[in-house]
């Protein structure tokens, strides 16, 4: 397994915890992403995972709504694209993306499997689970975060309804890294 699979199957197990770890009356629970509550988190990771999947003509296969089984469904979309990643010649296809052309296991690296670190954080603090996210992941993602251009935390630039980042929230130069992470990621690691 290259290290895009493996990092994604890591991420993918992580996240699948969280979900598992879900109580049946927490599902409505508000999360830290202003508009969603906690089954929207799942709900955008599995749409997340079947936007991988466009770029080849496909979508999600048959698969359980998130509205009737968060779990099952998250898992259907993630067997979707681990078959992409497990696939030599889809895997390396080159397609079009928002920041530019790349293959298609570096879009899934990059989105989806960068997403779930993220939302998984705001799935936790929404079920009150450990928020604490791998200390490698932090210290993996905080170069890019600093990076973040203006344009992706404006409502609708790519296109109607998405919204990549919120704005920064400023958190303290000496919190722990986490914390100013999460404030470049446009998430109050205090609330």
């Amino acid at each position: 397994m290259n290290a895009i699979a493996n990092r994604y199957r890591v991420r993918a197990d992580a996240f699948e915890r969280k979900v598992a770890a879900v109580g049946a009356g927490q599902w409505e629970s508000k999360s830290p992403c202003a508009e969603w509550n906690a089954r929207d988190v799942v709900g955008h990771i599995v749409d997340m995972h079947g936007a991988m999947l466009r770029p080849f003509g496909r979508d999600l296969g048959p698969a359980p709504s998130t509205e009737e089984d968060p779990l099952g469904a998250f898992r259907a979309a993630r067997a979707d694209v681990e078959a992409v990643l497990a696939d030599p010649v889809l895997a390396a296809t080159e397609h079009e993306t928002p920041a530019g052309k790349m293959t298609a296991e570096q879009h899934i690296d990059q989105v989806v499997s960068a997403d779930m670190v993220v939302h998984g954080w705001d799935l936790a603090r929404a079920t009150g689970q450990d928020d604490t996210i791998d200390p490698d992941e932090v210290a993996r993602m905080w170069p890019g975060a600093q990076a973040i251009p203006e344009q992706m935390r404006i409502p609708g630039a790519f296109g109607p309804g998405v919204v990549v980042f919120g704005p920064e929230v400023k958190v303290p130069e000496d919190a722990p890294l986490q914390d100013r992470l999460l404030g470049l990621l446009g998430r109050n690691p205090n609330a």
